[in-house]
């Protein structure tokens, strides 16, 4: 284990919230380099969609930043804890998942991670492999060590309790049952957002209740989403996935709010801000522009990105047809008279939507053109001459022949 590089420390607090106890973390480092011993630094995975986004990604590269100073990154897969549902933040008790969904969920989830984690330096574990070996009387055990006054102190608790609305007692075991994630591996460090720093706590106080040293608490804000107003989700849709195609994620990057051109390039790149911020506050076009071609080239290569930055210009900058867009057949048997076709049942066909309710919310928002023509009304019946470029929203087409 190498002596700890000039600058380290402050690398590591960088773009962080809580350090909870900073000097337990100063205390750490040195006595890792003196025993040449790597931390354990800790982060949890809740598998609730199938895409690692962007918000993930501020935790993840702050555990590599710790990798490259020669620690060891423990990601934690909550296959188990899914099944509970943490509430953090939210007012009612979670929707819990399938075991079938969750596996589906995590099933590129590595190859998602290592885009950014070195894999030398990590160990990924799935906390079924303990939480699902206890026995009853483990859980009595480990439930006996925490108090409900102190769980009552979580805000999203308190303010339910306060208002008369349910708390089952399963959510309960969704704080220490991730404690207990921490004592499985031994943890030196957890790493976590913003909205689960009651959690990670809850760590420390576990730990020193099962005879181990307390984790130090590091979390990181959450990052918002594309919309500008929320944190990235993907049940709220506001997200970029870190696997998504390289225009994808381009044309979503350079859709962002110029509010958030300077926390993302805090938090999503390595860029001194000494070196953007005079063209953020000059010309944001091109400031986002090189956010998008530097997020595209860091995780698909600087040929894509390129590639994805001439396809935008193409379609929304040229107002060109996109370079390669999927084709797909339409049975003539759904054409009325005369040759037309409802404007939804085009759009089912196409693909495009998932269903009719979709269909008439999209042309009702204006995002629905046939070939370039804006379509007003989802009462609407176009005329089918193929080929047909059908476009829903900046980023999707298809060709109907």
């Amino acid at each position: 284990m190498a002596r700890p590089k000039e600058g380290a420390e402050e690398r590591l607090l960088r773009g962080t919230g809580a350090v909870i106890p900073q000097e337990e973390l100063v205390a750490k480092l040195k006595r890792s380099a003196a025993d040449k011993r790597p931390l354990r630094v800790k982060l949890g995975i809740d598998p609730s969609a199938p895409h690692l986004t962007f918000g993930h990604s501020v935790p993840l590269r702050k555990m590599r930043q710790f990798q490259d100073l020669g620690h060891t990154g423990v990601l934690v897969v909550g296959d188990f804890t899914r099944r509970i549902g943490d509430p953090s933040g939210r007012s009612s008790t979670r929707v819990l998942m399938s075991q079938a969904d969750i596996e589906k969920n995590m099933a590129t989830y590595q190859d998602q991670a290592f885009r950014i984690l070195d894999p030398q330096r990590t160990e990924v574990r799935f906390n079924s492999e303990w939480l699902g070996a206890m026995s009853f009387a483990d859980v009595i055990h480990l439930t006996a060590k925490y108090t409900v006054a102190r769980m009552l102190e979580r805000d999203d608790f308190a303010k339910r309790y306060a208002e008369g609305r349910s708390i089952s007692v399963l959510e309960f075991l969704y704080p220490l049952a991730q404690a207990y994630d921490s004592v499985a591996v031994q943890a030196d460090v957890e790493l976590g957002g913003a909205d689960q720093l009651f959690n990670l706590l809850v760590g420390r106080d576990i730990q020193r209740e099962y005879g181990q040293e307390p984790q130090v608490v590091m979390t990181v804000p959450l990052l918002i989403g594309i919309d500008g107003e929320r944190a990235m989700s993907q049940t709220v849709g506001n997200y970029v996935g870190i696997g998504e195609p390289a225009d994808v994620m381009y044309g979503k990057i350079l859709s962002i709010p110029d509010t958030l051109i300077e926390p993302y390039y805090t938090f999503l790149t390595d860029i001194a801000m000494n070196e953007v911020r005079g063209e953020i506050e000059s010309s944001p076009r091109d400031a986002k522009r090189r956010l998008a071609r530097t997020l595209v080239g860091m995780y698909h290569g600087v040929e894509p990105a390129s590639a994805a930055e001439v396809e935008f210009d193409r379609i929304h900058v040229h107002h060109e047809r996109p370079s390669d867009v999927a084709r797909k057949t339409l049975d003539r048997s759904q054409l009325k008279q005369g040759g037309t076709i409802w404007i939804v049942d085009l759009l089912q066909a196409s693909g495009l939507v998932q269903s009719r309710g979709e269909a008439k919310r999209v042309i009702q928002q204006g995002g629905v053109r046939v070939n370039e023509e804006r379509i007003d009304s989802p009462d609407a019946d176009v005329h089918f001459a193929p080929p047909m470029l059908v476009q829903v929203g900046k980023r999707s087409f298809v060709e109907l022949v």
